[in-house]
């Protein structure tokens, strides 16, 4: 489980373990974790996290929020970033094996005419069947005896018998892009315009969501505004993102 440690000078004062959506951090009382300084806005910058995975965007602070020396708007968190916010510093740390690297993820996908890129194709790795090795004799060999089925283990029972997800795409139904399709083949796909709206889409074992990320507005899926939380999204869903339209579904 990942989690932030804040400090000031060295000195470590509080833990805090991500174990919400979104953790907000700012001055006002409010916040998830409460930095009682006027360096700090009120709401100075909040931290989504989804899976083994947290984004960081600062919410339009005073004074701005650096990492790791730079300063960000928006950031993919990786073990041992150093966020600094005045004299203030939040260490996160996860140490947990994450499904996917920053490389997995999708580029944020600019929706205009021509801007947008095809997905990129998965790659497919395949395993060759072994090869036969030849009987030297011409003869034919014989028959083998059909050895008896192996008994399936629990876990490969459990497995075949769990059905599998079906992949999800989006099509752009608006703007210079309609008509275009996007494979939801990674685990994140962020989609949106920067610094406008921005939205990512989870795929999870259990099915697919989307959870607003940047913007004052929040995605509308079928004609209704979605909270800040994580919405489950179902087969023909209409989502409407940056002036654009677009169709979730899924491929048989």
């Amino acid at each position: 489980m990942a989690k932030l440690i804040l400090s000031m000078d060295g000195l470590a004062l509080n833990e805090t373990v991500l174990t919400k959506e979104r953790t907000t951090i700012g001055r006002k009382p409010h916040n998830d974790i409460q930095i009682d300084n006027l360096a700090i806005s009120g709401e100075h910058a909040v931290v989504i996290t989804i899976l083994n995975d947290s984004f960081l965007e600062d919410l339009g602070s005073t004074n701005g929020t650096f990492v790791n020396g730079q300063s960000i708007k928006k950031h993919f968190l990786q073990n041992n970033d150093t966020i600094e916010l005045g004299k203030y510093r939040l260490k996160y740390i996860n140490e947990v094996t994450q499904q996917t690297s920053p490389a997995d993820f999708e580029k944020t996908m600019i929706l205009r005419p021509g801007a947008m890129s095809a997905a990129a194709e998965p790659v497919v790795t395949s395993t060759p069947a072994p090869m036969a090795t030849a009987s030297p004799s011409p003869a034919p060999a014989p028959m083998p005896t059909p050895a008896a089925p192996q008994q399936r283990t629990a876990p490969a029972a459990a497995a075949a018998a769990a059905p599998s997800l079906p992949l999800g795409v989006i099509q752009i139904l608006s703007g210079g892009n309609a008509g275009r399709e996007l494979e939801l083949t990674k685990t994140l796909t962020t989609l949106g315009k920067p610094a406008v709206q921005v939205a990512v889409i989870a795929r999870r074992p259990h099915g697919y969501f989307i959870t607003h990320v940047e913007g004052a507005h929040l995605p509308i899926v079928n004609g209704k505004a979605l909270d800040t939380q994580a919405h489950p999204l179902s087969d023909h869903d209409i989502i409407e993102l940056a002036g654009v339209k677009m169709e979730f579904f899924l491929k048989n």
